[in-house]
């Protein structure tokens, strides 16, 4: 006689993430896997757990590919703010930040302020939880966390790379790494993909930048110093294991995007699975998009490439507190601002008039490569201790005062620093072109940055925004993609192309799912709103609301959300989510758990 089901999910709409076309089925749930699929009613036992689906979508967890948790998970492992809206596997390790390897200090500088969280508060963590040496210490740690979703990661290679040389060297750019040293690289990421991790991350932007106090301090991050013959170093070790190469281009110039293209092609060589960010219809390059995804296509069906583009399904914008916004690094006089961290001696800069001269003339700059598009008119005033500015734009303010809107802009900051909170638009702010997007058969639907940017954005949901897309394209009658495809892309998909062993509802596979009711996709989900962190000292970052568009979603077999909320449980208690290792049959990855259980 079986065991009775511990979980039932019954009457759903079912999509298995593999693209087959949705029926209702009823789901068994045993041990933490996927026991039964059925068109007929599953028995009960008197504790299994009934999950009514009537008029809903069962789908598989869906996954983040990229994300920059890798913080948040030591304090909060919970992860919940990407839990709730039924993300049950996320990718860490992104643009070649990695808290895997390296002393706390040069971590913290590494990682904070680029990815705009507190320094303080990731040093500190740091000094005192960091108990790995090793990349494969650090998944075992890893393993050893209430963690809400499935965590999986890339080796950084900023990390990577001052790990090796030491900060100073590598961040020099007149140092170029001994053989000695890079076999080094070599032989760490070998280890580091033979413990599991799914490849390796780099940076080639330079405006993102060394925090801390140190003298390196706004430099441009380790990755972005290596020449291209170090990557290719380790590429060759990514193409040989199958692996994934991940990157962010130059996307001020755009020119170097060419050499992900050129490493990923296939011809007389095997492919390199290769994706960067970012696919967007920014405001700053209008058609870019179009170009850089007929590019893609030559690549891929003409070259041999296996190249991705990460994308988002949804408006792409920003809430900033003064100047305090990554897209000010892109040039050089707002990069010296951000330097400045004392808030007086920031605000004297601000007012020092050959420095406003410098300012100005690099964002008028018509010659200057640029993605944001340094335009007042697309800016809204949040909040500001003068009321009579709220709901205006810097641009509006000018006019009004006889003005220029950057000198507008330069005078509030100056005054009253991150107490002005405005918003703006950056990217795919027209619906037709993300349709084209998402659309694209070149795209990994991703690069949420969750846990990163943390009071400048909100994608925690991009899963959800992407089914009202298609859901509201269909319903007016000009169908984008069908929901089971949506789904896939969402799922499956990713899963396949990472090689995580994730994305599909099948009798055996872990039972990550989701339940959803399609009629709660709507504008709610565009909502953001400020909440405060679990266990970040009070810190208050942007979170999306869903207004009950989920409602349940199952981590290995367990509740993680339930009638729509996060349950109590997530984050203290293990049982939830797992490391997830490349390369690791699951039987092997569940017999270590349970080693380090014992």
């Amino acid at each position: 006689m079986h065991t009775p089901f511990e979980v039932v999910v019954e009457n759903g709409l079912f999509f298995d993430g593999r693209g087959s076309p949705p029926a209702v089925r009823q789901l068994g749930v045993r041990n933490g896997r996927i026991a039964a699929i059925s068109e007929t009613p599953l028995p009960r036992g008197p504790g299994t757990r009934r999950i009514d689906a009537t008029g809903r979508w069962v789908t598989p967890g869906f996954i983040d590919l990229h994300t920059h948790y890798d913080a948040e998970v030591e304090l909060a492992p919970s992860l919940s703010e990407s839990v709730r809206h039924g993300v049950t596997s996320v990718m860490m390790g992104s643009c070649s930040l990695s808290l895997a390897l390296g002393t706390p200090q040069d971590l913290a500088d590494q990682f904070c302020r680029v990815e705009a969280i507190p320094y303080d508060t990731v040093r500190s963590l740091l000094e005192t939880k960091k108990d790995w040496e090793s990349l494969g210490d650090y998944l075992r740690h890893l393993d050893a966390l209430p963690l809400g979703p499935n965590v999986s990661s890339f080796v950084g290679h900023s990390a990577l790379r001052t790990y090796v040389l030491g900060i100073d060297r590598a961040l020099d750019k007149r140092v170029r790494p001994s053989a000695a040293e890079l076999g080094k690289m070599e032989t760490l990421l070998c280890e580091g993909l033979d413990a599991g991790y799914f490849g390796l991350s780099i940076q080639t932007l330079p405006w993102d930048k060394m925090g801390g106090t140190r003298d390196i301090r706004s430099r441009p991050l380790p990755s972005t110093f290596a020449h291209w013959s170090e990557y290719r170093r380790l590429t060759r070790v990514l193409r040989e294991r199958g692996r994934v190469f991940q990157g962010v281009p130059n996307i001020t110039t755009k020119v170097n995007v060419l050499l992900f293209l050129f490493e990923s092609m296939g011809l007389f060589r095997k492919a390199l699975k290769t994706t960067v960010i970012s696919m967007m219809d920014t405001r700053a390059n209008r058609g870019i998009h179009k170009v850089i995804g007929w590019v893609s296509r030559v690549f891929n069906r003409l070259l041999g490439a296996d190249f991705r583009w990460q994308a988002l399904p949804e408006v792409f914008d920003l809430w900033a507190d003064g100047i305090d916004l990554v897209v000010f690094e892109e040039f050089g006089a707002g990069a010296a601002a951000l330097h400045v961290q004392d808030p007086e001696a920031r605000a004297r800069l601000l007012r020092d008039p050959a420095f406003r001269a410098r300012f100005k003339q690099q964002w008028k700059s018509k010659f200057l490569p640029k993605v944001f598009h340094r335009n007042f008119n697309h800016s809204e005033i949040l909040r500001a201790p003068d009321p009579s500015l709220v709901g205006k734009s810097f641009e509006q303010i000018a006019k009004e005062r006889g003005e220029e809107a950057v000198d507008v802009f330069l005078d509030l900051v100056a005054r009253h620093g991150d107490q002005v909170r405005w918003y703006t638009v950056m990217a795919n702010d027209r619906p037709r072109e993300v349709e084209r997007i998402i659309s694209h058969p070149d795209i990994l639907v991703g690069f949420s940055d969750a846990g990163a940017h943390l009071r400048n954005m909100a994608h925690y949901n991009f899963p959800l925004r992407l089914l009202r897309v298609v859901r509201e394209a269909d319903q007016r009658g000009q169908p984008v993609m069908s929901p089971e495809r949506a789904v896939y892309r969402l799922t499956g998909e990713l899963a396949d192309w990472l090689g995580l062993d994730a994305g599909t509802l099948e009798v055996g596979k872990r039972a990550d799912l989701v339940v959803i009711d399609p009629t709660r996709l709507t504008e709610r989900l565009d909502v953001a709103k400020e909440a405060e962190m679990e266990n970040f000292g009070g810190f208050v970052r942007m979170v999306n609301q869903n207004d009950g568009a989920v409602a349940a979603v199952l981590i290995n077999g367990r509740e993680a959300v339930r009638d729509g909320a996060v349950v109590p449980e997530l984050g203290k208690e293990r049982g939830f989510g797992r490391v997830l290792r490349a390369g690791v049959p699951p039987a092997a990855e569940e017999a270590a758990r349970e080693r380090l259980a014992g």
